[in-house]
């Protein structure tokens, strides 16, 4: 297996982290399916991942983010490609 250059694994093990780490708000949003996650990870991956449309931060004040569908489906490739389970 080929090597991952280490910036590139920071991002993909970031979003996949993201992802599995994620939890739901519905009692404050309509849509119980969006998916949050806390935004302890390096804030320059996550701008990165914000850059790509995986992620959405809102306000820098806000210790959350939302997971987009596109960040959602980049995820689950992910989550192939690490060979690792998904909920």
């Amino acid at each position: 297996m080929d090597k991952t250059d280490a910036k590139i694994a920071m991002e993909e093990l970031t979003m996949m982290l993201i992802y599995l780490s994620h939890f739901t708000e519905q009692d404050r949003f309509a849509n119980k399916d969006d998916k949050y996650a806390w935004k302890g990870y390096n804030f320059d991956v996550l701008n990165k991942l914000d850059e790509k449309d995986y992620i959405r931060q809102g306000s820098h004040r806000a210790k959350s983010m939302y997971i987009t569908k596109e960040g959602e489906v980049k995820a689950k490739e992910l989550l192939e490609k690490y060979n690792v389970a998904d909920w």
